[in-house]
C-alpha cells in the first residue's frame, strides 16, 4: 500500500516538474533540452531525488547547478501546482541522469 503511495507522490512531481522546465526554461541556456527522467521520493516523503536528462549533454555538470541554485523558486512553482494533493512538498535534490551516455558507450563497446 504505501510503495503504490510513494509511486504516485514520483509520478506526480516528475510531471509537474516536467511542465515547470517547459514553460520555464533557463534563460542562460537557450538551446538546451531539460528532461526530468526519474523521481525519487524517500519513505517518509522528506526528500526528493529528481534525475535530469540534459541534451546536449556537454556542460550537465554545470547545468544542474545552475538549477540547483534556483531550487526555491522551482519548490515555490511546484508547490503552487501540488498544494492540493500533498501537505508537504519534499526538499528537491537534483542529479544528472547519464543512463543514455551509459547505453550508448555499451553499445559502441558490443559493436
Amino acid at each position: 500500500m504505501e510503495k503504490t503511495r510513494l509511486k504516485k507522490v514520483d509520478r506526480l512531481i516528475q510531471k509537474e516538474l516536467s511542465i515547470i522546465f517547459q514553460q520555464n526554461p533557463l534563460p542562460e541556456y537557450n538551446n538546451i533540452l531539460i528532461s526530468v527522467t526519474v523521481v525519487r521520493i524517500s519513505p517518509d516523503l522528506s526528500v526528493a531525488r529528481v534525475y535530469l536528462s540534459i541534451f546536449p549533454s556537454d556542460d550537465s555538470e554545470e547545468i544542474v547547478e545552475k538549477i540547483t541554485e534556483r531550487t526555491g523558486k522551482i519548490k515555490y512553482e511546484l508547490g503552487k501546482k501540488v498544494r492540493n494533493q500533498l501537505r508537504k512538498l519534499p526538499d528537491l535534490k537534483f542529479f544528472v541522469d547519464d543512463s543514455l551516455e551509459y547505453a550508448g558507450k555499451i553499445d559502441n563497446l558490443l559493436k
